[in-house]
């Protein structure tokens, strides 16, 4: 046997070949199901309508390898969305608008790392804070009207195909993973990332800065969560104080069913890759099926739970020849 077949059935047998499989078996499903969901109007649209929350999951996967968590990117994408609208609204031009909104988002950004690299304070504590610091803003901003008047080229922006009929902000999420990936799997900051996430302790006498690491990956966060924010504000066309409520728990699902451990040092883009497709296919073959938002939110859930458990189960024991440990390439 060749070493690329080697490396081949290694990766089955890993939890990406499963989820690999996984997603199969659902498109198929779905398939079968709906004659539409293969149209490549409705393959744009299943990425379209959870476009902003797969952005925020790509940088999501890298705060959970490191052994952190952040609750607060749903609250940032609304309080960016918000803040657009209202800078708008007060004549500040567009273009102005957007960097404004993202240095909210590093400046947020750098507010969590802070309490969190400098100060010792627990992620989760952290960003629960901020995440009902950032949702009261955002409502303080807006309060309970909403805003829809968006410059013309803004709401074409995430309306409108830009090349070949592909929305913009899908491209965004194309490049943004190519440039992810290489530097999770190719530079020696993804593997400082995964050496933090093991053991931290281990990381400072080798001489990691881990303080600075973890500040600029909440600072990463930060922004990137307020670029997909402004996303959603041009896709939608409007924004309330409520935008973006609740999505850390997609966020958070789908990295978590892509491998990532809650406990840090484990995970890969490729897996979280996987799991974006499995959820976006899951949430679309349940629409064409006309099965309501809760109950797919209600299988979300239970996505969470098996998120969790499924990943630390060893598979290779079902698995002819298995036994091969799971790697982070």
């Amino acid at each position: 046997m060749t070493s690329t077949m080697k490396n081949a059935m290694q990766r089955l047998r890993s939890w990406e070949g499963f989820l690999l499989c996984a997603l199969i078996f659902i498109i198929l499903l779905n398939t079968s199901l709906s004659d539409q969901f293969l149209s490549f109007s409705n393959v744009i649209n299943l990425f379209q309508l959870s476009i902003e929350k797969i952005i925020v999951a790509l940088i999501m996967t890298f705060i959970i390898i490191n052994a952190e968590i952040d609750l607060s990117v749903g609250s940032m994408m609304g309080l960016s969305a918000c803040a657009f609208g209202v800078l708008v609204q007060q004549g500040v031009p567009g273009g102005w608008a957007i960097l404004i909104c993202l240095s909210i988002g590093v400046l947020g950004g750098a507010l969590n790392g802070w309490f969190i690299a400098k100060v010792g304070l627990p992620s989760l504590v952290v960003t629960l804070a901020t995440l009902i610091g950032f949702r009261g803003l955002a409502r303080v901003l807006v309060e309970d009207r909403g805003i829809n008047d968006f410059p013309d080229w803004f709401d074409a922006l995430g309306q409108k195909g830009i090349i070949a009929g592909i929305p913009f902000a899908l491209i965004a999420f194309v490049v943004l993973f190519i440039a992810l990936y290489v530097v999770l799997q190719r530079s020696g900051f993804g593997r400082k990332t995964y050496v933090i996430g093991t053991n931290r302790d281990v990381a400072d006498f080798a001489g990691i800065d881990t303080a600075r690491h973890k500040m600029i990956l909440f600072i990463a966060s930060g922004t990137v969560s307020a670029f997909a924010g402004l996303l959603y504000a041009a896709r939608v066309g409007a924004v309330r104080g409520d935008v973006a409520l609740g999505f850390e728990l997609d966020i958070i699902t789908i990295v978590l069913l892509g491998g990532a451990s809650i406990f840090g040092g484990t995970g890969t883009l490729t897996g979280t890759l996987l799991a974006v497709l499995i959820v976006l296919s899951l949430r679309n073959g349940m629409a064409l099926l006309n099965i309501t938002g809760h109950i797919q939110t209600g299988v979300i859930g239970l996505l969470l739970i098996a998120s969790v458990i499924a990943p630390r189960i060893d598979l290779s024991r079902f698995i002819p020849g298995g036994g091969q440990p799971r790697t982070q390439s």
